[in-house]
């Protein structure tokens, strides 16, 4: 399998006054107009750009502001439309929302969330730029319930979607980036219904949730994951590497159990080389979101 367990050293980089959060509520966005014809997949592909703001070790969307990085994505966008002109392209930005860290921290949770003003920022760029927002969510020590406790009053914004990595999700004794951390079916069970429940309550469109997996042991009890209506699972692939590795990758763990839809993750700087959008779309099933950190 490829490997990002040195991913987490970019975190050290970030000033932790980034990342404390800020007192402060955002209200509530749902318009009542919530409902089935709003589902984004399959009718859509979706294109994201990830990472975590002004810090570019951890992916593409840290390499440049939310205004430089708009025509990039654009251009790349465009690549996928080219490739297959039969499935339309919906553009995201992906903001990490709670970073783990090798350090315990006062808590000992060994996360840290980002400024509620920087996902503020990123919440209104792309409502006034049509894009989606995926908040990514690394857990430390927390559950699955206090991750999302954390972000549901901007999960409230119609265009806000949510993404948890298992990867970082660590035990009692282990430490994120040095243990290989995972969750269960039921914290993915938990999430959907969470989430259909808060579209349902507040009127707002069919939410999305993502998974992040790159080895076979990040979800356990994967076969009793189940989406309610009003909530759409994508299990994405994960882990950088060349062409061959991210194939196999994505053979194994798409293979495993049968989803609706799954995404595909790629690294502008670590995957050598970088795979075309037509040899992404040859992939079998074709993703339904492309990642690119």
């Amino acid at each position: 399998m490829t490997s990002r367990r040195t991913f987490l050293a970019g975190s050290a980089a970030i000033p932790a006054a980034a990342l404390i959060p800020a007192a402060g509520q955002v209200s509530a966005q749902g318009d009542g107009t919530g409902g089935p014809v709003d589902y984004i997949l399959p009718a859509y592909r979706i294109l994201s750009y990830y990472g975590f703001p002004t810090n570019e070790l951890m992916g593409i969307l840290g390499e440049y502001s939310k205004e430089d990085l708009l025509p990039i994505l654009q251009d790349q966008a465009a690549a996928y439309e080219a490739a297959d002109p039969s499935r339309p392209v919906k553009l995201a930005y992906e903001v990490i929302a709670s970073v783990a860290q090798r350090d315990a921290g006062a808590d000992g949770n060994y996360l840290e969330y980002t400024d509620p003003g920087w996902v503020q920022e990123y919440v209104d760029f792309t409502a006034a730029n049509d894009l989606l927002l995926i908040l990514d969510m690394q857990y430390g020590r927390n559950s699955t319930e206090q991750e999302i406790d954390a972000v549901e009053e901007y999960l409230r914004y119609p265009h806000v979607h949510l993404a948890l990595d298992p990867e970082f999700h660590v035990a009692e004794g282990e430490v994120p980036g040095e243990d290989l951390g995972q969750i269960d079916g039921s914290d993915v069970n938990y999430a959907l219904q969470r989430l259909a429940q808060l579209s349902a309550d507040n009127g707002l469109p069919p939410k999305i949730l993502i998974v992040h997996q790159f080895n076979l042991y990040s979800i356990t009890n994967k076969d009793q994951i189940v989406a309610p209506d009003g909530v759409q699972f994508v299990l994405e692939v994960d882990g950088w590497g060349d062409p061959e590795m991210k194939r196999g990758t994505y053979d194994v763990v798409a293979g495993e159990v049968p989803f609706d839809f799954y995404g595909f993750k790629l690294w502008y700087q670590q995957d050598e080389p970088l795979m075309t959008p037509e040899e992404v779309i040859a992939l079998v099933p074709p993703p339904d979101i492309v990642i690119y950190q």
